[in-house]
């Protein structure tokens, strides 16, 4: 026993030496703690060059039909807000209750006071019976309720500002605010994350309220959405949240399409660089048709892989090809797709064609794919290839197998009825469209694949967007397992008034499908008329209609109106589209629509802008 009390006595002596030698050490506490913390002033409290001050809410009308912090929680002013909820026991609060009534009871029928007395008498009578009804027969619970406002700033100006706009949004609210004066460290402590509810606040804050009412306090009801596998795209204007969005959750949104609408400059183009550059980290297959030459230098940052068609380019496509992704396993009609895909293709080169041309035209297209060896029966797309050791292996036909246009052009020269279409199309045999003349002699396996039509020209454009929608289409189809995305520039241009039918409804499939492929068609442009300027604007309305999510950034006045009929603008929200800043968006994800801030880490600006490559 002697031995244990001796023990006791030298580690209790090995303990203080222990904490005297803590005394000079740096610990991390000492780190995280401030400067300085005066609570001097009764209105606030400051710590470092921050100033902190808080409002209690001290009384509420026991009926509330709305959220009573949704107003509160929206605002993008710096606050904090704490709730605490301590449960009772019914059993108790019954038996009072009880108690309660049957004197309160009755001193109302003996009473001879004054009437008004008598009026708040009567009104405690009949509020302790309803919470008693309540308790009994509803099988509700009743709590006590406590919820404390701390407001931050750098200025005291901004922090009497803060409070006064607070005052009254709660008071909007049927609430009643009280400032914490005297009061402001334990309430500033019972805003951080501490669990602490001084006892000085719970004798000026404490108010009862029942299950139901409960449900009015939920504070997690502001506008913004968190994908937990989403990419951060920007941050909620009103309340500051951060914004991620995985528009290939099937679960959560019917599809992954998007449209991007803005004026030139508010920040669309940068805003569509910024996914690609996200989702290329994620590994993400994505497709770029780019008609103004804006996203070379990001397809050079990310090694991706860029294809030019023009005068001046090395790398050609062939219209004609018939990829075998152009179908899936177990389907057939290779060359039917195909056909129709080139009636889309070449009713851009000859204009508007009636029903008897189309079927010349097509008629015209067997038999040129039939000098091929190329038929309707799908085995005459694949061919022997003697490999060494005299293996035979079976291969889809390449593109030296296919046509090119000068067959078809001489396919053309050999009908009366078709001579006309071959004089449309002499610049693509051999004038300043001879580039569409050429066998395929690209690989396409990168995950990254821009097509730059920029050489084109604005007249031209149009072949080359529908050349590479058709290629990357087709690409998008290979596999429904693998995420992907094509993305259209100036999509106008396919589905505006200078388009036709067959074209616009090509897009509108994709747009209508790529869901299934396990895929998504991003939509951009700043030309908002044009899009629904072909057949009173139905292509237009169908992409929109079939894109989950749709920002619009900066638009002037006559495009917000004819957004307004295709879509369901509120008054508020055309004001706001048309007061937006560089970089900020409307964003319409599934049914919420929210005021979006883009935002972008330094080292993203700095690929996107060509200072750095991103390897």
């Amino acid at each position: 026993m002697e031995n244990i009390f001796k023990l006791k006595i030298k580690n209790k002596k090995n303990n203080k030496e222990k904490l005297k030698f803590l005394e000079g050490t740096f610990l991390d506490e000492d780190f995280l703690a401030p400067s300085y913390i005066d609570l001097s002033n009764p209105k606030y409290i400051q710590i470092d060059n921050n100033y902190f001050s808080s409002i209690l809410i001290v009384n509420y009308f026991r009926e509330q039909n709305e959220l009573l912090l949704k107003t509160l929680i929206d605002t993008n002013m710096n606050i904090n807000i704490s709730i605490f909820y301590e449960k009772q026991d019914n059993y108790k609060a019954i038996r009072e209750l009880t108690y309660h009534i049957g004197n309160v009871g009755a001193d109302l029928k003996s009473s001879n006071q004054n009437r008004q007395d008598i009026d708040i008498a009567a009104f405690t009578y009949n509020d302790a019976k309803y919470i008693r009804k309540e308790l009994q027969i509803n099988n509700e619970d009743l709590y006590y309720l406590y919820i404390y406002v701390c407001i931050y700033s750098q200025d005291l100006n901004e922090i009497e500002n803060i409070l006064n706009k607070i005052e009254g949004i709660i008071e909007s609210k049927g609430l009643h605010a009280r400032r914490a004066y005297f009061r402001q460290e334990q309430t500033y402590r019972a805003c951080l994350p501490l669990m602490e509810n001084n006892k000085l606040l719970k004798e000026v804050a404490k108010r009862n309220v029942l299950t139901s009412g409960i449900v009015c306090t939920y504070p997690f009801i502001s506008s913004a959405i968190f994908d937990d596998t989403g990419i951060f795209i920007g941050i909620n204007i009103y309340n500051n949240s951060l914004i991620f969005v995985d528009r290939y959750n099937t679960q959560k949104y019917k599809n992954a399409n998007m449209c991007i609408f803005g004026t030139s400059g508010a920040g669309k183009s940068f805003y569509t660089k910024l996914l690609i550059l996200r989702y290329r980290i994620l590994g993400i297959e994505q497709y770029i048709i780019d008609p103004e030459r804006e996203y070379n230098n990001l397809c050079e940052n990310l090694n991706g892989t860029l294809l030019k068609i023009g005068p001046g380019s090395d790398t050609y496509i062939n219209v004609f090809d018939i990829r075998k992704e152009s179908i899936e396993d177990n389907e057939q009609g290779y060359l039917a797709n195909k056909i129709s895909k080139l009636i889309g293709f070449f009713n851009l080169i000859f204009g508007k064609i009636n029903e008897e041309e189309k079927a010349i035209l097509e008629e015209k297209l067997i038999e040129l794919y039939a000098t091929k060896y190329i038929t309707f029966d799908d085995k005459s797309l694949y061919k022997e290839n003697n490999l060494e050791k005299g293996i035979n292996n079976i291969i889809f036909k390449e593109s030296t197998d296919m046509p090119i246009l000068q067959d078809f052009y001489n396919i053309l020269d050999k009908d009366e009825r078709t001579k006309i279409f071959k004089t449309k199309l002499i610049p693509f045999i051999r004038g300043s469209l001879k580039f569409f003349n050429n066998y395929t002699n690209v690989e396409l396996n990168n995950k990254l694949i821009v097509a730059d039509v920029y050489e084109l020209g604005e007249e031209n454009l149009k072949y080359g967007m529908y050349l590479f929608t058709e290629l990357f289409w087709d690409k998008i189809k290979k596999d429904r397992k693998i995420k992907k995305a094509i993305y259209l520039d100036e999509i106008w241009r396919l589905i505006g008034v200078t388009s036709n039918k067959d074209v616009a409804s090509f897009i509108y499939k994709i747009f209508k499908t790529i869901r299934k492929y396990g895929g998504s068609g991003v939509a951009v442009t700043q030309d908002i008329s044009d899009i629904f300027s072909l057949e009173d604007g139905v292509y237009g309305k169908s992409i929109l209609n079939n894109s989950s999510i749709k920002t619009f950034f900066s638009l002037e006045e006559e495009n917000i109106k004819i957004l307004e009929k295709f879509t369901n603008l509120s008054e508020k929200e055309k004001i706001e589209i048309k007061s937006l800043k560089r970089g900020e968006c409307l964003t319409f994800i599934g049914d919420e629509h929210i005021l979006n801030k883009i935002y972008a880490a330094d080292f993203e600006k700095e690929i996107i802008e060509n200072k750095i490559n991103f390897n």
